[in-house]
């Protein structure tokens, strides 16, 4: 059989099981990163299985979402990553340094490795022609004390682009399409592999935009081949030892296939609330803006900047306009080439290198207001303000909207940015592995709190619906982000006490008066960040069934990982006839492990519905433990 790329790379590092969709399959991980917002949990979790030494190749621990040190709790959390990443042989990125999907791209992705990261847009690094993929902080503590990762094997989609862009468009206009053809749960499952006579004018950060949206479409990751653009990059940043070219046969066979036609392609924007409620710029220019950003781990490159600077230069924006550069490398080089005194002289803000802005950390909108961001997701309350208006758009769109105070379509002739021919390196900050390093010892600050295991599976499990929720509840429901509750993140007993907040605010109190008790919910449940606070902490308020229509993949494994049960209606329409503070009952739980359809009792109502799954072996065994700490 001719074998595509992802084919390739997931047989050279099979560890477990048959390439077969459908299938569990283990595989051997070379790379593993995790960012301040989740790791601290995830090395808590990586201490706790009492491993001496990490098992891959190289891992990196970046500081890059909590930059924002209000209090102690940032700045203690940062100094116990570092100590972690000198005592366990981590590399460390600091505060400053840069977004960790942009650094990693930059200074670490190597064509034809695998990458597991607790941030859901690892698949980032498919732009260099990986298979990298979000998960869970505790898949990747379980990555770095055995160098696996565990997953059902995707289908694999061949996304065949032709052609090129005419005009304004760019790469996010792609992802943009996609998203409004397929919506953010029409990827799960699947693995998209780009290929066709288009790729020859996409850069590797143009591909990067494409593979880190991807996970807006709910897909375990994206890759491109690597080929001479690949070894391009790789030359500029001085890694071209790195370079292997990796392609799929000629004719290769896949499970889907999907055709765009570059031309045909026009300037996108996602509408609130969501990145698949998608626009042509042009159906909706006119809107006034209160604000525009352009950066995050999406569109913060030094080619995006510098096309966002050329078009800017020489005149003023008319509304409140900021910059996140995505690394100190490329904010060097913006500076190196005047970029940034075009951007500041146009009136624009600029910020550290860091997320910022789309995690709440900063710039939230003023009160209904309408803001214009290059970021990737946009949903409720994100930026911080929960009654603003987000919308997602590319930095030419930005950029244009920016001079014109309002939603613009890109106008004029194209301008294109020179070829960039060489760059300063600045890798300085990142802080790299010592050989000796028995002697230190970990920081721990006053808000670090142990990590708690759970018993294993009851048998009988019984207690009361304590909320019932409407379709795509993302994990910023669940657990807000934001520059007040993300410092909590390894305090599990006081970042608790938001579960839901924007919601129910009685959530929690509920919770603890019945120790817990059933959540109902929709359609992909648990989209959007690989938060595992949004499965530990209401585990931790005693949840232990969850009961959806569907659910995302991340998240679902964050479930299994600490021990609540994630169960389907084999009836949709059972969904319907449950309300909150109905008393469920679930008899014979453990029997899950030799059945997929188990029966719940409505016992306020008196009767009866089934509920199915689709778990591996390995994963209801994880279920029976408790959890993956007490499995392994």
């Amino acid at each position: 059989m001719k074998k595509n790329l992802a084919q390739k790379i997931i047989e050279k590092h099979l560890l477990e099981g048959e390439i077969k969709v459908g299938n569990e399959i283990g595989i051997k991980i070379d790379q593993t990163l995790t960012q301040d917002a989740t790791g601290t949990l995830a090395y808590l979790e990586f201490e706790a299985m009492n491993v001496q030494k990490i098992k891959t190749k190289l891992s990196v621990s970046y500081v890059d979402h909590n930059s924002l040190q209000l209090g102690y709790e940032n700045s203690d959390d940062h100094k116990f990553l570092q100590s972690i990443a000198e005592k366990y042989g981590l590399y460390f990125s600091p505060n400053g340094n840069g977004v960790c999907h942009q650094v990693q791209l930059e200074r670490f992705d190597v064509p034809g490795e695998t990458l597991v990261g607790s941030d859901s847009h690892t698949p980032t690094a498919g732009a260099l022609g990986m298979i990298a993929i979000g998960v869970g902080g505790l898949d990747v503590a379980y990555a770095l004390s055995t160098g696996k990762y565990y997953f059902k094997m995707p289908k694999i989609v061949n996304i065949k682009l032709s052609g090129r862009f005419k005009g304004w468009v760019s790469a996010k206009d792609i992802i943009l399409e996609l998203l409004k053809r397929l919506t953010v749960k029409g990827g799960v499952g699947k693995i998209f592999e780009y290929s066709g006579d288009g790729l020859k004018n996409l850069s590797v950060y143009e591909r990067a935009t494409i593979t880190n949206m991807g996970a807006e479409l709910g897909l375990t990751t994206s890759i491109f081949p690597s080929d001479k653009q690949t070894k391009a990059f790789l030359k500029l940043e001085n890694r071209e030892n790195d370079w292997k070219e990796m392609m799929a046969d000629e004719d290769a066979e896949y499970d889907e296939k999907i055709e765009l036609d570059l031309e045909e392609i026009v300037p996108m924007i996602a509408c609130p609330h969501s990145p698949d409620n998608v626009k042509t710029v042009k159906e909706i220019e006119g809107i006034k803006l209160d604000q525009v950003i352009i950066g995050s781990c999406t569109n913060s490159s030094l080619s995006d900047l510098l096309l966002v600077a050329k078009i800017l230069k020489g005149k003023k924006v008319k509304t409140s306009t900021i910059i996140s550069p995505g690394s100190k490398q490329v904010l060097i080089n913006l500076i190196k080439s005047g970029a940034l005194s075009d951007l500041v002289s146009s009136g624009v803000r600029v910020l550290e290198p860091a997320c910022g802005p789309c995690i709440g950390m900063g710039c939230a909108p003023n009160s209904q207001g309408v803001s214009l961001r290059t970021f990737n997701r946009n949903f409720e309350g994100r930026s911080g303000t929960d009654d603003a208006e987000i919308y997602i758009a590319s930095p030419i769109v930005a950029a244009f909207s920016a001079l014109e105070g309002n939603i613009t379509e890109p106008y004029g002739k194209k301008l294109n940015i020179k070829s960039i021919k060489n760059i300063v390196l600045a890798d300085d900050l990142i802080v790299s592995p010592k050989k000796e390093n028995k002697d230190i010892t970990i920081y721990r600050g006053k808000n670090i709190k142990p990590i708690q295991k759970y018993s294993e599976l009851e048998n009988i499990i019984t207690g009361k619906v304590i909320i019932k929720l409407k379709d795509n509840i993302t994990t910023d429901d669940i657990i807000p982000a934001g520059s007040k509750i993300l410092p909590l993140r390894s305090n599990i007993p006081a970042i608790s006490e938001f579960v839901f907040s924007k919601i129910d605010s009685k959530f929690v109190e509920r919770a603890k008066n019945n120790s817990g008790g059933f959540i109902i919910g929709g359609e992909n449940y648990g989209q959007g960040s690989s938060r595992e606070h949004a499965a530990l902490c209401p585990r931790y308020l005693g949840i232990k069934v969850i009961i959806t229509k569907s659910f995302a993949r991340i998240h679902k494994s964050n479930l299994i990982n600490f021990g609540i049960m994630p169960l389907i209606f084999e009836n949709v329409l059972d969904y319907d006839k449950i309300d909150m503070n109905d008393r469920l009952e679930i008899e014979n739980a453990r029997s899950i492990i030799s059945k997929n359809k188990l029966t719940v009792r409505n016992i306020a109502k008196n009767f009866s519905f089934n509920v199915i799954h689709d778990l591996t072996k390995r994963q209801l065994e994880i279920l029976l433990a408790g959890g993956l700490l007490n499995y392994r």
